[in-house]
């Protein structure tokens, strides 16, 4: 780890003199309280933009009002890359930009994020792990550059979605599910075709899905977790078509991503008004799985939630971590400036109690352990993974005199500090496992 954080920190250096005075920094980039997986790995960033277009799929937004019929066509997709990459000195960085919906009956919102990625750049190495990332509803990749960026500087290539949702708060019941069929879909057929399009540069055994919110909702059903056909939406969604993802079918013209070896899910939805599940479609999955929600959810219920999944997802080798007291905002970027106009905006992004800068670095401690675990095969990631206390507030750490403060938690030898975390900073937190067949 010496070399990484030397690395790392010539990194972060290098940002520092780029970066303008009082300009914020990407927030990819963690800050000094970060636990110890969180900072920025060995390789620089490339990033690219391209459209991907699925022929003969259902248009669920534009639905014959007298005879509910639903015409097919192509689906245009923008898919976002961000990939280990090499790069020119002086070359500048990415500025992300997009929109979320405002307060009823408002406009949307345009707002920008600065990026460490170069646009374009030529990749660096080959054979690295895909991440698939499908983003909340109605949300845009831009928003979750904090988990993009970091992994890609950590030796995967990351394609996140833009689902192109409706806006949820104008459009009738019948239009706002349409995503529910939409998201696993979109997730298989960008896995599949960034399987085959991506050649050297992936290794296409090595895959991962990871979601926030609506996206979390499709990871799990495109990884594995079996449709409950008498479930809610079933007939909501017109013609019929999440008939057809309820109907046990593994390819990836249902829905589903052969062969997944992780799953992350962020406060995952389809666990109410009424499971999306049923009593037994967690059983579907048999990818290792981390879930990550705060017990104070008012969007997606805790426990209907992730609660649920860990406790019925029996058949995967699975983790929950909790952040007590948080609600659902545990999986965007911090609020960038254009959105601090109103509560609404705001509330996009910021939790009322944890600050998204330091829930997004316990994530990436989290979630780089556990892909380095699964996709890259690396045994050392499990004692993060494996903490000696649930509770993170009832470890401790008698350091040795003479410890630099911001130290590390080594684990192990008595020591209950949750390992990779600093001394007073292991608090809020809960963190459950549970092996395949329990």
């Amino acid at each position: 780890m010496a070399r990484l954080t030397a690395i790392t920190l010539l990194a972060f250096a290098g940002l520092l003199a780029a970066a303008s005075p009082g300009a914020p920094l990407p927030p990819s980039v963690p800050g000094i309280d970060a636990p110890q997986l969180a900072p920025l790995g060995p390789h620089k960033v490339g990033f690219r933009s391209f459209t991907l277009v699925h022929s003969a799929q259902p248009d669920l937004l534009h639905v014959d009002p007298a005879t509910g019929r639903v015409q097919l066509h192509n689906r245009s997709l923008t898919v976002d890359l961000w990939y280990p990459a090499k790069t020119r000195r002086g070359a500048v960085p990415v500025t992300y930009s997009a929109s979320l919906y405002g307060e009823p009956p408002g406009p949307s919102v345009q707002f920008s994020v600065p990026g460490l990625a170069i646009r374009n750049a030529a990749p660096d190495g080959h054979g690295f792990p895909l991440v698939i990332l499908s983003h909340g509803y109605s949300n845009a990749p831009a928003v979750m550059t904090w988990l993009t960026e970091n992994l890609a500087s950590k030796g995967y290539v990351v394609a996140a979605i833009h689902h192109d949702d409706p806006n949820p708060y104008v459009v009738s019941a019948e239009k706002r599910a349409a995503p529910n069929f939409n998201r696993p879909v979109d997730i298989a057929y960008v896995a599949a075709t960034l399987r085959h399009d991506l050649g050297p540069l992936i290794d296409p055994a090595e895959v991962a899905l990871i979601g926030y919110s609506q996206g979390g909702y499709g990871v799990l059903a495109a990884g594995g977790a079996r449709l409950d056909p008498d479930g809610p939406n079933m007939e909501q969604v017109p013609g019929g078509w999440m008939k057809r993802l309820a109907s046990g079918a593994a390819t990836e013209a249902e829905g589903k991503v052969p062969g997944v070896k992780a799953i992350v899910a962020i406060a995952p939805a389809g666990g109410a008004p009424r499971s999306a599940w049923g009593n037994s479609g967690l059983l579907g999955i048999t990818a290792p799985m981390l879930l990550i929600q705060g017990d104070a959810d008012r969007t997606v219920n805790y426990q209907t939630g992730a609660l649920a999944n860990f406790d019925n997802a029996k058949n995967s080798n699975r983790y929950l971590l909790t952040f007590l007291q948080a609600g659902h905002d545990i999986g965007l970027n911090p609020a960038p400036v254009q959105m601090h106009g109103s509560l609404w905006d705001m509330d996009w992004f910021v939790d009322p109690i944890w600050r998204p800068e330091r829930v997004n670095a316990i994530n990436l401690h989290f979630i780089t352990a556990f892909l380095a675990i699964h996709l890259k095969g690396d045994a050392s990631m499990i004692s993060f993974l494996d903490v000696p206390v649930k509770d993170a507030g009832d470890g401790d750490w008698n350091a040795p005199a003479g410890t630099p403060w911001g130290a590390y938690s080594p684990g192990g030898n008595g020591n209950t500090l949750w390992k990779g975390f600093q001394r007073r900073h292991a608090q809020g937190l809960t963190l459950r496992h549970a092996a395949a067949g329990q």
